[in-house]
């Protein structure tokens, strides 16, 4: 009883924020906004040719969000731009130094730090545009044991055993890939992208690209549902795009990364997806993805690996407001499916940075996780299970191309009656402080 109305709820708050996103993303269409989406194509023109992976952002309604995936087109970029020679250079960041407190007997203190940095450069080739990035993060030094303290979290493994109740380090090589961009007739542009590193065609924009979720320190508990592939090693995807859509389709190894963070993984390209955008304005993107991950995840000692197949749908809006002042919100749904089970993950996160200063975010999620992901033992269906996480950071003036900042947030994880003895309560509640930096937005 206690699963289905939790689960019937967050359908609920799903749709209502599916309608709401789209109700507001619809009203705007025709107001003043268009107005500077024009003004911003013209005079931002190189800029955002630099956050579209070798596209032409002028030419559509999106903004380059991770790998392939997209951002309504009214998106900020957090990033320094420079040139070298023919080349156009954007460099970006996003790095926190913080304390996280989990309570209960899973719960645990932590001091580290969260961050990555990326480097992309683009330049023409012929009648297209060349792009190469490389993403970075220091976390396999900078975050202690099996990752920082994430009540509810799960997903890979550490010496052998699975993670849960924490979320991994990131990889030290996140991205390492090249793209190339062309037209094909009128605005339709076709293109091709893949590298050592990088992310197939599956899932929303990846949580730590999307805006919604910036100024947010910590990983959503339904990630490994929607965007874990956006670390791949090995992958290739082809796709053709117009001004409101784009279909694309990959191949990759769809494995997850093993406990050295410091390697490369690579693996048979024996993975597949694709996935469908559609953007009916500047300030809303919608996706539908799904893929076939080959030996995804490890099993049992001795046992084969775990193939999933995923199919995710999330809707992203971005209403711009006056003074540098932007609401981001991502709703998002994610289903997995194993040989023997199948489980569903749902997501509603928003932010709304106020004149580039005042950031407030929230995130709920409500996800079906094994006794396998929680590491209990085996009950006769998934567990239900909920987390709820808001918070405040506070961006002070910008120092040179950078701006730095202060903030501190609460969760509270839910778990259903037969987790009590484990959890040691229904709700447990943790906290988290921090400072963080990021470049300066650009608009």
């Amino acid at each position: 009883m206690y699963v289905t109305r939790l689960v019937g709820r967050a359908m609920y708050l799903v749709a209502l924020g599916v309608f709401v996103v789209g109700r507001e993303a619809w009203a705007d269409q025709q107001t003043a906004q268009d107005e500077h989406a024009e003004h911003q194509a013209h005079a931002d023109h190189e800029g955002h040719a630099q956050h579209q992976h070798g596209g032409d952002a002028a030419a559509t309604n999106a903004a380059e969000g991770s790998g392939t995936a997209w951002l309504p087109g009214e998106s900020p970029m957090y990033a320094i731009h420079t040139t070298a020679g023919s080349w156009q250079v954007m460099l970006h960041e996003n790095a926190f130094l913080q304390f996280l407190h989990e309570s209960g007997p899973r719960g645990d203190d932590q001091t580290g730090s969260v961050n990555w940095v990326m480097a992309m450069a683009n330049r023409s080739v012929g009648r297209g545009r060349l792009e190469v990035s490389g993403m970075f993060s220091a976390e396999p030094w900078t975050i202690g044991g099996c990752g920082y303290p994430d009540l509810l979290a799960s997903g890979e493994q550490c010496d052998g055993a699975p993670i849960h109740d924490r979320q991994h380090p990131h990889d030290l090589f996140m991205e390492l890939s090249a793209s190339y961009d062309a037209p094909v007739k009128g605005a339709t542009r076709w293109q091709i992208y893949g590298g050592p590193v990088g992310e197939p065609a599956l899932g929303p924009v990846a949580f730590p690209h999307r805006v919604s979720a910036i100024t947010n320190p910590l990983a959503p508990i339904t990630h490994h549902w929607m965007d874990s592939t956006h670390v791949t090693f090995g992958v290739v995807t082809g796709s053709v795009y117009g001004r409101s859509w784009k279909a694309e389709a990959s191949v990759f190894n769809g494995r997850e990364p093993d406990s050295d963070r410091t390697n490369f993984d690579f693996g048979a390209l024996d993975s597949v997806s694709a996935r469908f955008w559609y953007l009916p304005t500047r300030t809303i993107a919608l996706q539908v993805s799904m893929g076939r991950l080959t030996d995804a995840e490890a099993s049992e000692a001795g046992e084969p690996r775990i193939d999933v197949t995923r199919v995710t749908a999330s809707a992203t809006y971005h209403r711009p407001l006056a003074n540098n002042s932007l609401w981001a919100t991502t709703v998002g749904w994610g289903r997995n499916a194993e040989s023997d089970h199948a489980s569903n993950a749902v997501l509603i996160e928003t932010n709304l940075t106020i004149a580039d200063r005042d950031a407030w975010y929230g995130r709920l999620e409500v996800v079906g996780k094994s006794a396998h992901d929680l590491v209990v033992p085996e009950p006769p269906e998934a567990f239900t299970v909920a987390r709820v996480q808001g918070g405040y950071t506070r961006y002070l003036p910008a120092w040179n191309a950078f701006q730095p900042g202060l903030g501190a947030g609460l969760s509270l994880a839910i778990v259903p009656e037969p987790l009590t003895s484990i959890y040691g309560s229904r709700a447990n509640a943790g906290f988290s402080v921090y400072a963080t930096l990021r470049p300066k937005a650009h608009r």
